[in-house]
């Protein structure tokens, strides 16, 4: 079994769609698919379900998953061992980030540090907190920013808070209740809802938050990035609760309005694995994560904010 196998398996996984894989690898789909399907002849079992639209792993192909991410993993910090022995920071360090955090800005995070260890690589995608905060504790990520619902973090992943903004209601300027200064959940209850995908951490907050009131809502426009949500808000086709750095983006025709005593928060972490940084190049990222936690004139709730 080669090292290459599995990186192209995991690709397929992750984009679902051959051609994407190989876009993002950079190699020839005819030599992609070549690939996979020697891994299924030397395992003995298909790995993906193929249609003309979509693709999808099959049992064996999602218990390979875990492992082939781990073993790409190990062989990473075998690597990067090696490189540290010898005093030099090289490798691989993959991000992961759920977009519109606001809370750090990330590419001047990661200028910074290109610009000092120029030898890593970085890796960097967007998605939902769910499916990051997964990925670390599996070894698919080095390290995820991430906003989840609750305090306690999941097995095998640990989380360290960089803020906690609460969450409030956008509405348009003419909606019944933009005028208030403060609205209570009972008004909330049979409006209609512009949130994002479910393992968006704003929407678990949202979700939650809901049914420890006892409320239900109607999510009628379902988005998967804040400009299309404002943009729907403003155009008074709903509301949405929604962290307090995204409610102060400018907007004329969208009001903020807070909730009262009762506003759930929304907590942004970076996670990494429990068992620590997976390798040299994340810990000195990790590093420069904290320096510009402690200058927020500069990288903390700034212009450049993700989004």
């Amino acid at each position: 079994m080669e090292l290459r196998h599995l990186e192209y398996f995991i690709a397929v996984a992750e984009e679902e769609h051959f051609t994407r894989a190989a876009e993002r690898l950079h190699v020839a789909q005819s030599g992609l698919s070549a690939s996979i399907r020697a891994l299924e002849r030397e395992l003995g079992a298909p790995l993906f379900v193929r249609s003309t639209r979509h693709v999808g792993l099959t049992e064996a192909g999602r218990a390979l998953l875990t492992e082939a991410r781990r073993t790409l993993a190990s062989v990473a910090a075998a690597r990067n061992a090696v490189a540290a022995v010898q005093g030099l920071l090289r490798g691989t360090v993959s991000i992961g980030t759920e977009q519109c955090l606001g809370v750090i800005d990330l590419p001047t995070v990661l200028s910074r540090f290109r610009a000092v260890h120029p030898g890593v690589e970085i890796r960097l995608r967007q998605a939902g907190s769910s499916g990051l905060v997964e990925e670390v504790r599996t070894g698919g990520l080095d390290l995820a920013f991430v906003a989840l619902a609750g305090s306690r973090a999941p097995a095998g992943v640990s989380l360290t808070p960089l803020t906690t903004e609460p969450m409030m209601l956008v509405c348009h300027p003419d909606h019944p209740l933009g005028p208030h200064e403060a609205v209570d959940w009972s008004q909330l209850e049979n409006e209609i809802f512009v949130d994002f995908h479910p393992d968006w951490g704003a929407r678990q907050v949202t979700d939650r938050a809901f049914g420890a009131a006892g409320l239900d809502r109607q999510v009628a426009l379902e988005v998967n990035d804040v400009h299309s949500l404002l943009d729907f808000v403003a155009e008074d086709l709903g509301v949405a609760l929604v962290p307090r750095p995204i409610a102060h983006k400018k907007n004329k025709n969208i009001r903020a309005v807070p909730l009262r005593a009762t506003a759930p928060f929304w907590v942004v972490s970076v996670a990494v694995s429990a068992n620590g940084p997976a390798n040299p190049a994340t810990q000195a990222l990790l590093n420069i994560v904290e320096q510009s936690a402690a200058t927020p004139e500069s990288l903390v709730n700034g212009a450049g904010a993700l989004g």
